[in-house]
C-alpha cells in the first residue's frame, strides 16, 4: 500500500514520521501526508475518512495546520455507526473550541445524539458538550442535558452533571432549572456519580443566591451524614487512598460545605462537630490526608465564628509548618495570613515556628514567612521579635537582606517604645545592611537622634563604635560621621553618659580619623563624601588643636573631579583659613529637626523627592524638591493640562531643612511674617542688619547639597558684601550676571549618577518671556567612552519643546569632553505653572545599551 494513500494506517504514518531524522523530513512526509487527506476529502472517500481524521488529530498535536479536516468531524459526527461518531466527536474536541463559528452546524447532531437509544452515543455527545461547549449551544441543549440527570446509568448522569456544570459557567442565568436535579445527585450511592454532584452544587451556590439558600435549607444534613460515613467507612479497595477512603469526595464535600456555612449561624453551628471530627481523626502522615485536612481548616476559616475549631484548625497549620515538605509548609503559610485576621491570638502561639520559616532554605517561604512575622508584631511582641530578625540578618543571603532590613526598620519605626530601644535597632540594621535600605531610614535616625538631647553623647558613641566595627558601606558612615560633626566634643568627653553605657576612651585625632577614612575610601559615592567634608569643618571649630590636618585634608579635595567637592572644598577652606571670627557661630549644632513635620512627609502628606528608574536616585544640586500634589500629578501623568500650577522650590529650601523655619511665600513673592533664606543666614551669623527684600534666587551654598558654581547668583547690597568677605572675593558680581534682558538665571545640575551629569543653563528672549533657551551640557564621570549618545526629553501638555541636534554622539571619559544640544520649552502657562521634564539618555559603552532616565523639577521658578 502506497504509505501516503488515504487508507494508510495511522500507525505507518507514525512510524513514518519517527524515521524522520531532521525536522525538513518531518515537515516532507506531513506535507504528503496532509496532501492524500485533502485529496480524498474532495474526492468525498467515507470508506477511509475516520482513519483520514485519526491522522489529522495526530499531525494537530504535532502542530501543524488541520483547519481543512474541520468539516469531516461533522461528517462522522452525523455517520450513524458508534466508531465514526467515536473518532468525529473526538475531533471535533481537538480541532475546534466554542469561538468556531462552523460549531453552529454541530448542534442540531448533539441534540440527536443526547436523544439516541444507544447510552454510549449519548456519552459522546455529552462529553463533547462538556468540552466545547459555547453560550448559545448551553440554552439550546440545557432541556435535554437536565433530562440526562436523570438516566438510568450512572456513568450517563456523571457525564451529565460534569455537562451542567460547563452549561452554567457558560449561561449563569439557567442555574435555577438545575436546582432540584442537582440536589438529588447528592443521595447517589455511586461516588463517581456523588463526586460530579457535589461540584455542580457548588458551582450552581456560586451562580444563583437562591439555590444558595435552597441547599442551605435541605442539603447540609445530607452532607454531614455524607461526610460522617465517609470519615468512618471501613476499607474499601475501590475508593481507598493511602488508608483514606475516597479524599477526593471528602475534599468535595468540605469545599461545598464551607459555601453553606459561610454568613448562615444555623448551617455552622450544624456542621461543627464534623468539621471537628474531620479534623481530629484524619491521619497527616499521608499526602491524602494532608490535603482533607487543608480542606478542613479553610471550612473552619470560612464558616461562622467558633473559636474552639479555629485554635483547633491554626494547631494543624502549625504541625504543616513543621513538615519536611515545602509545599505544605507553603499552603500553611498562606492559610495563617488569612487566620490572622479571625484570631491573632491563636496564630501567636505559633510564632516560633513562623520565624523558623523566616530561616527557611527556600525564598519563596521565607518571603511569605516574613510578610506573616511583620502582620504578627505588636507593642507586647516587638522587642523580642525584632531582636529574632536582627539576628538573622546578620546571617541571611545577600537576596534576602533588602526585604529583610525593609520590614525590620517598618517594624521599628511602627512601634518603636522609646527612642534609645529605635536607635539600638536602626544602628544594628545599618550595620549589618546598610548598603540594602533606603535613604529615608538614615534620613529618619538623623531626625529622631537631633530629637533625643538627652541621647546625643550615647547615639554619637554607639554610631563610633558601629562604624569600627562594620565593614566599608555607605549608609552607616553617613549617619556616624553626621554625628561626629555634630557632637563630636560630646565623644571625646564621654559627656551625657548612660547607666548602661561603659565609657570609651576616644581622642580627637581619632575621631577625624573615621571621618578621613570614610572621605578618602573607593567606594564612598558623592553624598557621603560631601556629609564628611561638612563634617570636618565643624570640628574644625570643635577639635582646634586638629585645624591644621582637617584643613590640610580638605585642600587636598580642590582638585577632586567632582565639582561639587571641589566647590565645597575651596569654600570650607577659605571658612577656616580667613574667617576664625566667625567660624565657631557658623559651624554651631543644627537646630531641631521638626520630627512630625518628617513624619507627615514620610507617610505621604508631603511628597518625597522624585527619583529616576534606575537605582539611585539622580543628585539634585538645588536641595530636596518639595513638590504638591498637581506638579507630583504631571510628572506622573504628563497629559495632565488642567492642573492648577504649584510653585517649584524656591531657592531658600535647603536653608528651610537646614534650619527648620517656615520660609513659605504669599501670592507676591514675600512671606510677611517669615524671613528669606539669605535673612535666616544672616541670622545665623550675626551679621550686619536684615535687609528689606531678598531676591528668591539661591545663596550660598554651604552646608546644604551640591551647587556648581555658576549657580550663585546676585544678592542685594546689604548681604553681598557679607558673603563677598565671607568666600574672600569668591561671589560673583550682580554685573557679571546681568544679561540682555535683565535677568539671570543660575544653571543648574539637572541630573547626576555614578557616571553621567546633565548642567543645564537657561537664557531668555526679551520679546517672548514665555520661551526658555535651555543649553545642555553632558560630562562622562567614567573612563569609558561612550558611543551613539542620544538625549530625549518629554513634557507635560502646557509645554511645548524644541531640540536642536547634538553636538556630537560621542561622550569622552574622565570629563575630558563635553556634549551640549539646545533645546527650547515655550509654557503656555508662564507664571502659574513652573518647567517639569522627564528625561531618557541612551548610549553604548563596551558594546552594550544603557539607558538612564530621571526627572527634572529643579527649574528655577520664574522660569
Amino acid at each position: 500500500m502506497n504509505p501516503f494513500s488515504s487508507g494508510t494506517r495511522l500507525r505507518d504514518m507514525i512510524r513514518a514520521i519517527r524515521a524522520c531524522k531532521t525536522a525538513a523530513e518531518e515537515r516532507a512526509v506531513v506535507r504528503k501526508e496532509c496532501a492524500s487527506i485533502r485529496a480524498a476529502i474532495s474526492e468525498n472517500d467515507q470508506d477511509y475518512r475516520h482513519r483520514n481524521l485519526a491522522k489529522l488529530m495526530f499531525i494537530h498535536m504535532l502542530g501543524y495546520p488541520t483547519h481543512f479536516g474541520q468539516m469531516e468531524c461533522l461528517k462522522l459526527i452525523a455517520s450513524p455507526g458508534f466508531p465514526e461518531k467515536r473518532i468525529g466527536y473526538l475531533g471535533l474536541m481537538l480541532l475546534l473550541d466554542e469561538r468556531q463559528e462552523v460549531l453552529m452546524l454541530v448542534t442540531n447532531s448533539i441534540k440527536q445524539d443526547l436523544n439516541h437509544a444507544n447510552q454510549y452515543i449519548v456519552g459522546l455527545a455529552l462529553c463533547a458538550l462538556g468540552n466545547i461547549c459555547s453560550a448559545e449551544m448551553a440554552r439550546d441543549l440545557a432541556p435535554e442535558v437536565k433530562r440526562l440527570l436523570q438516566f438510568r446509568d450512572p456513568n450517563i448522569r456523571k457525564k451529565a452533571a460534569l455537562c451542567t456544570i460547563r452549561i452554567i459557567r457558560k449561561a449563569p442565568d439557567l442555574a435555577e432549572i438545575f436546582i432540584n436535579p442537582a440536589a438529588s445527585l447528592l443521595k447517589e450511592k455511586h461516588h463517581g456519580v456523588l463526586l460530579s454532584g457535589v461540584q455542580l452544587c457548588t458551582d450552581i451556590c456560586y451562580a444563583s443566591p437562591e439555590a444558595l439558600q435552597h441547599f442551605r435549607n435541605k442539603c447540609v444534613d445530607g452532607l454531614i451524614k455524607l461526610l460522617k460515613d465517609l470519615a468512618n467507612s471501613p476499607y474499601a479497595p475501590e475508593y481507598d487512598i493511602s488508608g483514606i477512603a475516597d479524599p477526593f469526595l471528602q475534599i468535595r464535600v468540605l469545599r461545598l460545605l464551607h459555601v453553606l456555612g459561610n454568613g448562615d449561624a444555623d448551617a455552622s453551628e450544624s456542621m461543627n462537630d464534623i468539621l471537628a471530627q474531620v479534623a481530629t481523626k484524619t491521619e497527616s502522615n499521608k499526602n491524602a490526608g494532608n490535603a482533607i485536612l487543608y480542606e478542613c481548616v479553610a471550612a473552619i476559616f470560612n464558616v461562622e465564628d467558633n473559636g474552639g475549631l479555629r485554635v483547633l484548625a491554626v494547631n494543624i497549620l502549625g504541625r504543616f509548618l513543621s513538615s519536611r515538605d515545602n509545599n505544605i509548609r507553603y499552603v500553611a503559610l498562606n492559610m495563617l495570613m488569612k487566620a490572622i485576621s479571625l484570631d491573632s491570638q491563636a496564630v501567636q502561639r505559633q510564632r516560633a515556628t513562623i520565624l523558623e520559616c523566616v530561616k527557611d532554605s527556600d525564598a519563596s517561604i521565607r518571603k511569605r514567612a516574613l510578610e506573616l512575622v511583620y502582620l504578627l508584631v505588636n507593642e507586647s511582641n516587638v522587642k523580642s521579635l525584632t531582636k529574632e530578625l536582627i539576628d538573622y540578618l546578620e546571617v541571611s543571603d545577600s537576596e534576602f537582606k533588602p526585604d529583610l532590613a525593609a520590614k525590620i526598620c517598618s517594624i521599628v519605626e511602627k512601634f518603636s517604645t522609646e527612642k534609645r530601644w529605635y536607635i539600638d535597632q536602626m544602628v544594628k540594621v545599618l550595620s549589618e545592611a546598610g548598603n540594602y535600605v533606603k535613604d529615608e531610614v538614615w534620613h529618619s535616625l538623623i531626625v529622631v537622634i537631633t530629637n533625643a538631647p538627652d541621647l546625643h553623647g550615647y547615639s554619637v558613641r554607639a554610631l563610633y563604635k558601629a562604624v569600627q566595627a562594620a565593614g566599608q558601606q555607605d549608609t552607616l558612615p553617613r549617619v556616624a560621621v553626621w554625628c561626629i560633626g555634630e557632637y563630636g566634643d560630646m565623644l571625646i568627653n564621654n559627656a551625657g553618659m548612660l547607666d548602661v553605657e561603659d565609657p570609651v576612651t576616644v581622642t580627637e585625632s581619632d575621631a577625624v580619623d573615621i571621618v578621613e577614612a570614610s572621605l578618602k575610601h573607593h567606594s564612598s559615592d558623592l553624598t557621603t563624601r560631601a556629609m564628611c567634608l561638612v563634617s570636618l569643618l565643624k570640628l574644625s571649630s570643635r577639635y582646634p588643636s586638629c585645624a591644621k590636618r582637617i584643613n590640610d585634608i580638605i585642600f587636598l579635595q580642590k582638585g577632586c573631579l567632582m565639582l561639587e567637592l571641589q566647590q565645597r572644598a575651596i569654600e570650607f577652606n577659605s571658612i577656616i583659613q580667613n574667617h576664625q571670627k566667625i567660624r565657631s557661630t557658623l559651624v554651631e549644632r543644627m537646630p531641631v529637626l521638626d520630627e512630625s513635620a518628617y513624619s507627615g512627609r514620610r507617610a505621604g502628606s508631603v511628597p518625597a523627592a522624585v527619583s529616576t528608574s534606575r537605582g539611585a536616585l539622580p543628585k539634585l544640586p538645588n536641595g530636596v524638591s518639595k513638590l504638591t500634589s498637581s506638579p507630583l500629578v504631571d510628572l506622573l501623568d504628563l497629559s495632565s493640562d488642567d492642573i492648577p500650577a504649584a510653585s517649584t522650590p524656591s531657592a531658600p529650601d535647603f536653608l528651610q531643612d537646614l534650619l527648620g523655619i517656615d520660609l513659605s511665600t504669599n501670592s507676591q513673592g514675600v512671606n510677611p511674617t517669615q524671613k528669606s533664606g539669605t535673612d535666616a543666614l544672616l541670622d545665623l551669623l550675626s551679621v550686619g542688619d536684615t535687609p528689606a527684600q531678598s531676591t528668591s534666587s539661591p545663596v550660598l551654598d554651604i552646608l546644604s547639597t551640591v551647587e556648581d558654581k555658576k549657580s550663585s547668583v546676585k544678592l542685594l547690597a546689604p548681604s553681598s558684601s557679607v558673603i563677598d568677605d565671607l568666600l574672600g572675593g569668591f561671589g560673583p558680581s550682580e554685573e557679571s550676571l546681568s544679561e540682555n534682558n535683565g535677568t539671570a538665571y543660575p544653571s543648574i545640575v539637572a541630573f547626576e549618577s555614578a557616571s553621567l551629569k546633565l548642567e543645564f543653563s537657561f537664557s531668555k528672549e526679551a520679546e517672548n518671556p514665555q520661551t526658555t533657551l535651555i543649553e545642555a551640557q553632558f560630562l562622562n564621570k567614567s573612563t569609558n567612552v561612550y558611543y551613539n549618545f542620544v538625549f530625549q526629553a518629554a513634557v507635560p501638555k502646557f509645554l511645548q519643546l524644541h531640540l536642536d541636534p547634538a553636538s556630537d554622539t560621542s561622550l569622552p571619559g574622565s570629563g575630558n569632553g563635553w556634549i551640549t544640544q539646545k533645546l527650547r520649552v515655550s509654557n503656555s502657562q508662564h507664571g502659574k505653572k513652573s518647567l517639569i521634564m522627564r528625561i531618557r539618555i541612551n548610549y553604548e559603552v563596551n558594546g552594550k545599551g544603557v539607558l538612564e532616565e530621571g526627572q527634572i523639577n529643579n527649574f528655577p521658578r520664574d522660569l
